[in-house]
């Protein structure tokens, strides 16, 4: 008799059955498959891409690999283990890979915000102070940065261990809402407000930033083509072989120390930079000096340079604002509805809402950044092969 009543106790405890929601599970069980296939190959073939393809080990893309392997944590290890409760409206794993789970979901969550904190100061760095980002994001400051990301999530949810429980509002494991205050109320506020209000104000930095620099070498084309027309050339035009001087030559430099060309592939960068070795993971263009000190900085060479900048940054910056979309509405669900009386089902959305950020990243890269395309591509190509060669076969042996 007492062992029914604890097994009975167990149930209750773990469960997250009710009336509402027993269609709306079915929906999440599918958003659920289709976020853990997804997210499980394009993470996996975005850390294959860095490891395989030269040009894409980059200390930049250091960070995106980083958040791939977050997003990989989760979409792998974490998301099945919730499909697995919606699908039957219970934890069905018992109260220690409850508390672990609890763990490596915060884990996951608080280095996918730390990296992405690191992203948006090192392109601010890398268009502000490029001597700085030099320092801060070599090889060495890389690894250290990568491994503190890490540490500081671990270090930030881990004293939380005895309070990770089983939330039936979302039918998986958190903290207990109330029990781990006010610790947790500030960890949140930290990582979702501090953290990701930090990526935003230096977004906007950068913005201002290049905004500036693109505005100060419009004025320089519209003096040079001034100049130009003019019989006789000034000191701040240009000379008979066409290399800017005076403001203009200050201006192409400013320019082009404001541009990475680590993502460039443009003919004149290979003219000028020899190929680069596989077996040098983390050298790459944008370990190199600015494109002014390789060669005058030529007009074309800039503007190239500056738009993929632009287009780099574009991507980070969506990829910033898509995990703001994801996690907003849970946050202020759950601040909103201190006393649970909100439908559970949209406890359940706003909670389900949260895995697309682990699976979207990769598609991002593929539609934002050609070099990452060209790489998803060959892996592609790559995988299909083997089948590609048993499909000729076949058709040999029948004809």
């Amino acid at each position: 008799m007492e062992m029914n009543h604890t097994n009975q106790t167990e149930d209750n405890l773990f469960s997250c059955y009710d009336s509402s929601v027993i269609e709306y599970r079915y929906f999440a069980v599918l958003w659920g498959c289709a976020v853990t296939v997804t997210g499980t190959v394009g993470n996996m073939m975005t850390v294959l891409a860095f490891a395989l393809d030269p040009r894409l080990r980059t200390r930049f893309n250091v960070l995106i690999v980083n958040l791939a392997v977050a997003d990989l944590l989760y979409c792998t290890v974490l998301q099945p283990i919730s499909v697995d409760s919606y699908l039957h409206l219970r934890w069905r794993s018992g109260q220690l890979w409850c508390q672990i789970f609890g763990l490596l979901l915060f884990l996951s969550n608080a280095v996918s915000i730390i990296t992405l904190c690191l992203v948006a100061v090192s392109r601010y760095l890398l268009v502000a102070k490029r001597a700085v980002f030099d320092r801060v994001f070599s090889n060495h400051g890389l690894v250290l940065l990568l491994i503190s990301a890490w540490g500081l999530g671990l270090a930030s949810f881990g004293p939380l261990w005895s309070t990770y429980t089983f939330v039936p509002k979302v039918c998986t494991c958190s903290f207990h809402r109330t029990r781990g205050r006010p610790y947790t109320t500030i960890l949140l506020f930290f990582y979702f407000f501090i953290g990701l209000g930090c990526v935003g104000a230096f977004y906007l930095l950068i913005y201002r930033k290049v905004r500036i620099a693109s505005k100060a070498l419009l004025r320089y084309r519209l003096s040079r083509n001034s100049s130009r027309k003019k019989p006789a050339l000034s000191a701040q035009g240009t000379d008979d072989s066409g290399v800017e001087s005076g403001v203009g030559k200050t201006c192409s430099s400013e320019i082009s120390s404001q541009v990475e060309p680590d993502q460039s592939t443009n003919e004149k960068e290979k003219a000028v930079v020899p190929s680069q070795s596989s077996a040098a993971p983390l050298k790459s263009s944008e370990d190199r000096p600015a494109t002014r000190t390789a060669a005058p900085a030529s007009h074309a060479t800039t503007s190239g340079d500056d738009s993929e900048f632009k287009r780099v940054t574009r991507m980070c910056f969506t990829v910033f604002l898509c995990f703001v979309f994801c996690f907003v509405p849970f946050m202020l669900l759950n601040i909103a509805d201190k006393n649970n009386r909100a439908p559970q089902m949209l406890h359940m959305f706003c909670a389900n809402l949260t895995w697309l950020n682990s699976c979207i990243n990769p598609v991002l890269y593929a539609l934002m950044n050609r070099q990452f395309r060209q790489a998803y591509g060959d892996l592609i190509t790559r995988a299909a092969a083997p089948f590609s060669c048993l499909c000729s076969r076949l058709q040999a042996r029948k004809v």
